[in-house]
């Protein structure tokens, strides 16, 4: 068995991962011990690579429609390039370079991005060249650029190690950034002395695990910014020598908190004004003191300011480029910098350039040997979209990335794809929600199978080796752009176009833009694949002749400003875009689950990491449910002024009353609707342009879908469930629209099984569930069947080889709980046998249901820790009896929430 080093393609925190493989499968993945980011550690999703690499549902060849009202057919690489070069000269020539665009991912390598964005701005002369980092970074990037002068994080991961106060502010890395987050327990079990203060409206595992929780309203973050500016002047924290020596525009911002008074801030945040007092002294009597941000904080209409106002805490104290110190953006994304390094947003060029400074268009333009870079600013993300959906962008270029999914208001993303004259979709799995939209499919190689770099959260860069090839005719993304390039300059008559793009391999690319960092504040002149593989991944800059990366910038007090200084920005006081009232009451806020990345094009090919959450969900105060006259469990219908969704409530005390959360990551290839993005809205902050997506005014209310159906479907073999549960789940994709609810979902470990859930208002019809049947393959003299005509009752089982394998319930399913857990543990059917078709909600045999899986490494489920910790267990004695937590440890920050649960029961 052979081994090969790349990173994780998940979170930004850049983790390193050791491939095992035997030249052509990937076997499994494991935790490079060697890599600075993570030193081992993998999260949950991490440690479960290998079960994602697999090749149901990858796009193997390419894929061509004559018409819209044709189905794709497989083409030739030759003619699907030379199509797609005709159709975008012809657009060019008719139309203008900017009636194309290319919307790209931050999943992309480095090398990738280069070649896009050289494309775009080089070739075609159009500067609408944006990506998914559009929705998730861009306001951190404004935010650096507007105090610091540039985008770079000036902090790396020790600085966990040596901060004595931590400000999480829109952020939860123990789902987010696991592996992040186990170095800040680490730190904070070795120093118990650190502060932590988590900023958020949920009480999330990371708010559990801190000092100080303020669960402000949404929207409010200024203000209490504000407020502890207001504290840290009146208390007398500021270091004012520094802050007079070092920065500019600092009276403009203290007159502009002195109103921010902490009682005012409460009043608008919701919390007490003692609390901000405590969280401003915390601040300012730290020797160390660091903040981290994540989306909460970006997604905003003023995303920009929120990070202005967090980074001018730490200007004002004068603690910034030292150990422990500092303003550090968490990036999404695995390779969200690289992008951000390349120029990959519309407003950008190489090397942190800005595409409105004439002289840094000029040292582009020469840079690649071209008359000159287009100085139209190009379309943002929301801009791009809606540029399609207006017919002024009528061919759309879409790599690796999913916005039929992703961006917000998606009614107005469905509507834009539908009318755009030519779609490309690049991209390693058919069956994403963007891939029903295009015209051309084009098959990339995914994580296992590319070599390029990719740039972490701390600047640090790695060298990402192929471990495998890919399957079919996929290609890297970075060749795909360039053999583009290659055929489209050829048709608008560009003889420079092989000069342009002559990279015979990923290097070439990287080289050149090594180069175009020369003499920036990025300067990565000194690296090169074999210097990486030698040296091992790291921080720029690291310029030619460097030994080793800076681990910290601004340690002297220069930054990248005209004048040197950093620079106070007076934000704005705006609260959410979007108000409740009457009508839309409660304030619903978006993220992430634990095991879920994205919209789940790779995660949701692991069954195992369905097993903490298995369904999408509202998740509501239980004050709000009970004032409903709510269950956990029932249906609702959740409504914006954008758009509707069903899904499942569930009751929380990690919410307050008058807000809701709805997870992102379920879209319509598994659910029946567009899921969180079909309610949020897509008003933008003026200066990032990223988009309000973690915020908008709902309203609930109970649905009565009373006739319901559950279907399951295993394999007596594990090799057989693992590909049938993948093709079948892409199977029933089309039958989700066919009913009020319906949401598919995977189950199990060893021996996944595909689920499928329904709930109608109306019967559903005998021959639809004849052909579900016949696609879940519950027939034969194998499967038993009961049906009770007059109650609308029908029923089938597998069981093959004593095993349950197979199961639909229909018009009863009382027993879809323990029957579901039956085919997960593999139980024989024997003793319950006579008991399949009986309606209980309960095992009719000795045993207690598991209930869900807490720690996925192990197999731990709540119910088991429960027990223990009512035995009197802690977080030692679970670990040490049950091994939960003693693996990635995505798990411990509920471990340790259901101890203190269990300790509030017996007291």
């Amino acid at each position: 068995m052979a081994e090969t080093k790349a990173t994780c393609p998940y979170c930004g925190v850049g983790c390193g991962v050791i491939i095992q493989h035997d030249g052509a499968r990937v076997i499994e993945v494991r935790g490079d011990p060697d890599h600075p980011a993570n030193f081992g550690r993998l999260c949950s999703k991490g440690s479960t690579l290998h079960f994602t690499a697999r090749p149901e549902t990858r796009l193997i060849f390419p894929e061509l429609r004559q018409g819209r009202a044709e189905p794709r057919a497989r083409v030739s690489w030759e003619q699907a390039l030379d199509t797609a070069a005709d159709r975008f000269a012809s657009v060019i020539a008719e139309h203008g370079p900017d009636a194309v665009g290319f919307y790209l991912s931050g999943q992309l390598l480095t090398e990738d991005y280069y070649v896009f964005n050289k494309l775009a701005k080089g070739l075609i002369a159009t500067n609408n060249v944006d990506t998914n980092s559009r929705l998730c970074m861009s306001s951190a990037v404004a935010a650096y650029k507007q105090t610091l002068g540039a985008d770079a994080p000036p902090c790396a991961y020790e600085d966990f190690d040596h901060t004595d106060c931590l400000l999480i502010a829109g952020a939860n890395p123990a789902f987010a950034h696991p592996i992040a987050f186990r170095r800040i327990e680490a730190a904070k079990a070795a120093r118990p002395g650190m502060k932590i203060i988590v900023v958020d409206p949920r009480r999330t595992d990371t708010a559990a695990s801190a000092d100080l929780h303020l669960a402000i309203l949404p929207g409010t973050d200024i203000w209490l910014f504000n407020a502890m500016l207001h504290v840290l002047l009146w208390e007398g924290y500021v270091n004012m020598p520094w802050v007079r020596e070092h920065t500019e525009g600092f009276e403009a911002l203290r007159e502009a908190v002195r109103e921010a008074t902490p009682a005012t801030a409460a009043q608008i945040c919701g919390v007490s004004e003692a609390d901000i007092i405590t969280a401003a002294k915390w601040w300012g009597e730290a020797q160390a003191p660091l903040s981290l941000w994540c989306m909460g904080l970006n997604q905003s209409h003023h995303g920009t300011h929120n990070g202005t106002a967090l980074i001018a805490l730490s200007l004002a104290v004068g603690k910034i480029g030292a150990p422990g110190c500092g303003p550090f953006s968490l990036t999404g994304q695995p390779n969200a910098m690289g992008g951000r390094e390349v120029g990959g947003l519309s407003n950008l060029l190489s090397a942190h350039r800005d595409l409105a400074n004439p002289a840094h268009r000029a040292e582009v333009a020469a840079l690649w040997g071209i008359e000159s870079v287009p100085e139209k600013p190009g379309l943002s993300a929301v801009e791009l979209f809606e540029a399609v959906r207006e017919g002024k962008v009528k061919a759309l270029w879409i790599a690796c990335t999913n916005p039929a999914h992703s961006m917000p208001q998606q009614a107005l993303i469905r509507e834009a794809l539908e009318k755009c004259e030519f779609v490309v979709l690049q991209e390693a799995y058919a069956n994403t929600e963007t891939a029903a939209y295009a015209d051309l499919l084009l098959p990339a190689l995914t994580w296992a199978e590319k070599e390029g770099t990719v740039t972490n959260t701390e600047r640090r860069i790695t060298h990402v080796n192929a471990a495998i090839p890919g399957p079919g005719e996929t290609r890297a993304d970075w060749a795909i752009a360039r053999d583009f390039a290659l055929c489209l300059g050829a048709k608008l008559g560009r003889k420079d176009v092989h000069r342009l793009f002559a990279y015979p391999n990923a290097e070439s690319v990287f080289l050149e833009h090594a180069e175009s960092t020369r003499g920036r504040d990025l300067d990565i002149t000194g690296l090169s694949y074999a210097v990486l593989d030698e040296l091992g991944p790291q921080q720029w800059p690291f310029p030619a002749g460097a030994s080793e990366g800076r681990t910290r910038l601004y340690a002297d007090g220069k930054f990248e400003t005209e004048s040197g200084k950093a620079k106070f920005v007076v934000p704005a006081t705006t609260l959410t875009s979007e108000a409740i009232d009457a009508r839309y009451p409660l304030r619903l806020t978006t993220g992430r689950l634990r095991d879920q990345w994205h919209g789940m094009s790779r995660t949701g090919k692991a069954a195992r990491l369905y097993a903490h959450v298995d369904e999408p969900r509202i998740e509501l105060n239980k004050a709000d449910i009970e004032r409903r006259g709510l269950r956990d469990g029932d249906l609702v219908s959740v409504k914006s002024r954008r758009g509707k969704v069903v899904l499942r409530a569930y009751a929380t005390e990690e919410i307050k009353p008058g807000h809701a959360f709805i997870a992102m990551h379920w879209g319509r290839n598994l659910l029946s609707s567009s899921g969180a993005n079909e309610l949020t809205l897509n008003t933008v902050d003026p200066f990032s342009k990223q988009p309000e997506l973690k915020h908008a005014a709902v309203q609930i209310e109970k649905v009565d879908l009373p006739h319901q159906a559950l279907l399951m479907r295993s394999a007596v073999y594990a090799d057989a469930a693992n590909g049938l549960a993948l093709e079948r789940a892409a199977a029933l994709e089309p039958w989700l629209r066919k009913f009020d609810y319906a949401v598919i979902s995977l189950a199990g470990r060893d021996f996944p099984s595909v689920v499928l859930r329904i709930a109608h208002s109306e019967p559903i019809p005998t021959e639809w569930l004849e052909q579900l049947d016949a696609l879940m393959d519950l027939q034969g003299d194998q499967c038993m069947a009961y049906a009770d005509a007059r109650r609308g009752v029908s029923k089938k089982a597998m069981v093959e080889e004593g095993i349950l394998t197979g199961l639909r319930l229909t018009g009863e399913t009382a027993a879809a709980g323990w029957l579901k857990e039956l085919m997960i543990e593999r139980a024989p059917t024997d003793t319950v046998r006579r008991w399949l078709f009986a309606p209980l909600p309960k095992p009719p045999g000795p045993g207690n249901s598991r209930g869900r899986i807490v720690c996925n490494c192990l197999n731990v489920s709540e119910n088991e820790i429960k027990v223990a910790v009512a035995a009197g267990a802690d977080l030692a004695k679970l670990q040490e009896g049950l091994k939960c937590g003693t693996s990635c440890g995505s798990c411990v920050p509920e471990l340790k929430r259901l101890i203190a649960e269990g300790s509030k029961a017996i007291v």
